[in-house]
């Protein structure tokens, strides 16, 4: 194929597919083993300095926080992020200095309630490089090429674009119809994070509602991280197959975490806490708040349970529990 054009873009996270192919045979079991660990266990043995991840989720969204928090205890460092979507989580990651490099699609800014100010910051100041910069379709294919174990996936998105210009995708002459076609690079990191509704102990994972891209995410990666509600038995997800989206064999650590993707929402569990999410915004709009934050509720504590204790406990988690079902009555209605 003739290349008409290349993005500026550095490429990261790409990796040959022949050799990730090798890489899953030797270092990816197929036996049923009980992966049940820790949080502080699984960043420990399967998250380095210098990995190139990616976080599950959308938004504000079934994001796994319980691993955000101990990814800033153990002070991972040079963490490059895949930047889709990603907010609430790659703003406290680039704050705490684990994340210093990223690949953005939407990063840098929460939503509705606004602008990131400490991520934000960091750029600016040359704390944290934007190394290339693609869209969220984008991400969704370059998951996919590195689950099909392909090296691109051929499309018409990004044709025309300023965000062309700075991806690390390529534009070629198609050799069939000689039509103009973006060539988007596969993405196969080093570890993804994902935030499910159930999980047996094998990791035969469950996500109520819209996967988002964790499906091409969880097969695209060479380590699994996955966070859940609830451990469940084997037989309750046999019971209902059709409804396991991340099969055990993806599967490297399973952390039961209830309430762990907290302060972001659980659909169809427990609402976003907009109060804590307005007090890290107000803080974090000065690098003497983020320390402040930080002290706080993480380096404060050890464990999910005395994180969630301090952020109000039952009362809060029973409101935005009832706050959840009310807008999913609203919804239905």
């Amino acid at each position: 194929m003739d290349i008409i054009a290349e993005g500026q873009g550095k490429l990261v996270g790409y990796r040959d597919p022949d050799e990730t192919r090798r890489w899953n045979l030797e270092n990816k079991s197929r036996k049923l083993e009980d992966k049940r660990m820790s949080a502080r266990e699984a960043v420990c043995q399967f998250v380095n300095s210098g990995d190139f991840i990616a976080s599950g989720g959308f938004g504000h969204v079934r994001v796994s926080m319980a691993i955000v928090y101990e990814l800033i205890r153990q002070q991972k460092q040079g963490l490059t992020m895949a930047g889709k979507t990603a907010v609430h989580d790659i703003d406290l990651l680039v704050a705490s200095g684990c994340v210093d490099k990223v690949e953005a699609a939407y990063s840098f800014g929460h939503e509705l309630r606004g602008l990131s100010s400490a991520s934000r910051r960091a750029v600016q100041t040359g704390k944290c490089k934007v190394l290339s910069e693609i869209s969220n379709a984008g991400y969704q294919w370059r998951f996919l090429a590195g689950m099909m174990g392909i090296p691109f996936i051929p499309s018409r998105i990004l044709l025309g674009t300023d965000t062309f210009r700075k991806s690390s995708a390529k534009t070629v002459r198609c050799p069939f119809t000689k039509k103009t076609l973006t060539l988007i690079p596969s993405c196969n990191p080093d570890v993804g994070i994902i935030h499910v509704h159930r999980c047996d102990k094998y990791g035969n994972a469950q996500i109520d509602g819209a996967l988002i891209e964790d499906f091409e995410l969880s097969r695209a990666s060479r380590r699994l991280l996955v966070t859940t509600e609830e451990i469940v038995p084997n037989s309750r997800i046999r019971r209902e197959p059709w409804r396991t989206s991340i099969p055990f064999y993806y599967v490297d650590a399973v952390v039961e975490a209830p309430y762990g993707a907290h302060p972001c929402q659980m659909p169809l569990q427990y609402f976003f806490d907009e109060e804590h999410i307005s007090e890290w915004l107000n803080l974090s709009k000065n690098d003497y708040g983020v320390k402040k934050y930080l002290d706080k509720y993480v380096y404060s504590v050890e464990t999910l349970d005395q994180y969630l204790k301090l952020i109000g406990g039952q009362r809060k988690l029973k409101r935005l529990q009832r706050i959840e079902k009310a807008v999913g009555r609203n919804l239905v209605a």
